[in-house]
């Protein structure tokens, strides 16, 4: 079993920036792939952002591209969500998740994600 824990989210007004963190315990030694998932009142969860194993490969949905950065420290076992020029549009509830399956890269499918975290609220005023 994998534990994770998000924490960081807040009400902030546009242009702000904010940094999400994500501590996993438990199984550790088994989380690849690792994601922040969000999700808007009402929609569907959507990919924001996801890491590989070794925080050496990427991947971000369009429409944080330049705005976000993901990292993890698996010293730490922590992965963080910088997040910079926030807008009204990214308000949601903001979702840590892991796989364990056997490939280390990024994972883009959220059928893919074994855990999931509580999630943590992201409010940005106008």
């Amino acid at each position: 079993q994998v534990q994770l824990v998000e924490s960081g989210g807040g009400l902030v007004q546009a242009g702000a920036s904010l940094t999400l963190s994500c501590k996993h315990s438990g199984r550790t030694t088994s989380t690849n792939g690792m994601g922040w998932i969000r999700q808007v009142s009402g929609k569907a969860r959507e990919l924001v952002a996801t890491i590989s194993w070794s925080g050496t490969s990427t991947y971000y949905a369009d429409f944080v591209k330049g705005r976000f950065t993901i990292s993890r420290d698996n010293s730490k076992n922590t992965m963080t969500l910088q997040m910079n020029a926030l807008a009204p549009e990214d308000t949601a509830v903001y979702y840590c998740a892991a796989s364990v399956r056997g490939s280390t890269q990024y994972v883009t499918q959220l059928e893919d994600y074994d855990y999931w975290g509580q999630g943590t609220q992201v409010t940005v005023s106008p």
